[in-house]
């Protein structure tokens, strides 16, 4: 799905082991990475939290699976030591001649960061994450021992063996949802990723932005409205329960894109609120990213929108069926000709 002319880079997202049997989990992996190279993909998103299984071995089975899809593993700072992780990025090239990308995860859920003792204010959080990725950068691209004195990390006369080949060049993606995300993107080179609002209130990349931009999607595009509606109230039907552990996730929670969407007023599954961008699946629980639901035509108008605001990198949510991926190939297809033609037009 590379296209020359916008050069759009579209990610998919690994399942999590805690919603797969442990005995399917890996051939499982193994498809969905298939899926998302035959669609043209970059790369693939795979999470990391305390309650799921460690990324860097799914990232082996990705690579394992596929010829050229590059993961994007997620790497939370209090899991291992910066230089850890530029050696896995390095070990990963020499094995298997296979660029990553890395996410860096400043937080994540309170009872994890609590169960690991760790307190670390919000936009602390940022700067720990700034070290760490300036550091795994040097390691991997100087070739020099690196010598590095911050508020979190130092390190002195490190080097990295084997080093990273140039084709293989570490890319790294950041939430940039609030100003103190923004600035470490801006400050490390990462692609900047946050949450699209919807029409109407979407200004899209900032005019000051010293770094590129992305968003994290769902997209439930079909030949009808109706017919993706369908598809989309079956897969996320309405949950109370999932409703009362969203409120309590926010209570819990000081990530700035959660509380942006969780500001939105809440869309019932009867359609009383149906609109091309649909909160429901994050408002129970479900997932955590807005979803465009509706006809090919409906959903591409918004996606050449996004486009058009400066958006190239796109992260999607788990494709959970290989017809889900060509139906979102269709509404790129189309997003992205609109988009050219209104560039030609402008």
């Amino acid at each position: 799905m590379a296209d020359n002319h916008q050069n759009l880079r579209i990610f998919s997202t690994c399942p999590q082991s805690k919603d797969v049997p442990a005995d399917s989990y890996l051939s499982r992996v193994g498809e969905v990475a298939r899926w998302s190279e035959a669609a043209g993909y970059e790369g693939i998103l795979v999470y990391t939290d305390n309650g799921i299984v460690d990324p860097w071995p799914v990232a082996q089975a990705i690579v394992t699976n596929t010829k050229r899809l590059c993961p994007l593993i997620a790497v939370q700072p209090l899991y291992m030591h910066p230089y850890t992780a530029a050696k896995m990025v390095s070990t990963f090239s020499y094995l298997y001649n296979r660029r990553l990308w890395i996410n860096m995860v400043a937080g994540g859920f309170k009872t994890d960061l609590a169960a690991l003792n760790d307190d670390t204010p919000h936009d602390d959080r940022y700067l720990r994450v700034t070290e760490y990725a300036t550091i795994m950068q040097r390691l991997l691209t100087t070739g020099e021992p690196v010598t590095f004195e911050g508020k979190y990390y130092s390190v002195t006369n490190l080097k990295m063996t084997p080093p990273l080949p140039p084709e293989n060049a570490l890319n790294i993606t950041l939430s940039g949802s609030s100003p103190a995300g923004m600035a470490a993107a801006e400050e490390i080179g990462a692609v900047a990723i946050r949450y699209p609002k919807e029409p109407g209130e979407e200004a899209g990349v900032p005019a000051e932005a010293q770094t590129e931009v992305g968003v994290r999607i769902g997209i439930i595009g079909r030949d009808t409205a109706d017919a993706a509606w369908r598809v989309a109230l079956d897969r996320f039907p309405e949950d109370k329960r999932g409703q009362i552990t969203h409120q309590l996730a926010m209570k819990m929670s000081d990530s700035e894109w959660h509380k942006q969407l969780s500001a939105k007023p809440a869309m019932g599954a009867d359609g009383a609120a149906r609109g091309v961008y649909w909160l429901g699946p994050f408002q129970n629980y479900k997932t955590f990213c807005p979803y465009l639901v509706g006809s090919y035509e409906e959903v591409s108008d918004l996606v050449a929108d996004y486009i058009r605001f400066g958006f190239k990198t796109f992260i999607l949510d788990i494709p959970p069926a290989q017809d889900d991926i060509e139906h979102t190939a269709k509404v790129f297809e189309m997003a992205k000709a609109k988009a050219r033609e209104l560039e030609v037009a402008s």
